[in-house]
């Protein structure tokens, strides 16, 4: 009888999480914060304790999933219609490399050494800190890297070009809200954006769901 309790119990955990994962969406797999990691090992420690307590039915191993997953989903609620608390729970990237020089502070935040710094820059094929000009720790400890432009490829020392500047883009509106720290670190007004949403068609900030700026070119921007 044991064997069939867990037999069934184990099968309605494994429904329960496959249906939870659906409803959450495929973020909770692909890019897994600290917050999602957590959720996941709890996840699992409820089901698994479940299997081996007798006292412990179906119908308790289905509360706990549905009652978790409900915190979770209210949670990306939150975060959805409450920005500011994006930061707290899911964190924000950190520029670790800025414009090819280390930037010591974010490395410290991030506990990040630098020996750590070149592992994670090998698995981008960056064997240098020279040939790095942007490298970012994102939400999910990933790390994504913008080379210098004699460095990418086909290298422009290869095809005998001019080199140019590389530069970074900047996120100006996300969500309808205006980012003031991005736009001061991209060094264009706010009178300058405010027009270029008016000449694309938009009122006002509530109306652009994404807005990118990058030095010599054209703002992109797209609404709802």
């Amino acid at each position: 009888m044991d064997y069939i309790r867990i037999a069934v119990e184990l099968l309605c955990g494994f429904i329960a999480l496959l249906f939870l994962t659906k409803l959450l969406g495929k973020t909770q797999i692909t890019q897994i914060t600290a917050f999602d990691f957590i959720s996941a090992i709890v996840l699992g420690e409820l089901v698994g304790n479940a299997l081996y307590d007798k006292e412990t039915g179906v119908g308790k191993i289905l509360f706990a999933v549905g009652f978790w997953g409900l915190l979770i989903y209210i949670t990306q609620i939150i975060t959805i219609k409450f920005k500011r608390t994006r930061s707290l729970l899911e964190g924000k990237p950190s520029i670790v490399i800025h414009q090819g020089k280390l930037i010591y502070k974010e490395l410290k935040k991030n506990k990040l050494d630098i020996n750590q710094l070149m592992h994670l820059l090998r698995g981008k094929d960056v064997f240098s800190l020279r040939e790095v000009e942007y490298a970012i720790i994102e939400t999910d400890g990933k790390l994504t890297v913008m080379k210098k432009a004699e460095y990418t490829q086909p290298t422009k020392q290869d095809l005998h070009l001019p080199q140019q500047l590389v530069s970074l883009s900047y996120i100006l509106i996300s969500d309808g809200e205006l980012l003031q720290d991005n736009l001061q670190e991209s060094g264009v007004s706010e009178s300058w954006l405010q027009t270029q949403i008016l000449a694309n068609g938009f009122k006002d900030y509530t109306d652009v769901l994404v807005a990118q700026w990058e030095p010599g070119k054209d703002l992109m921007i797209q609404g709802y």
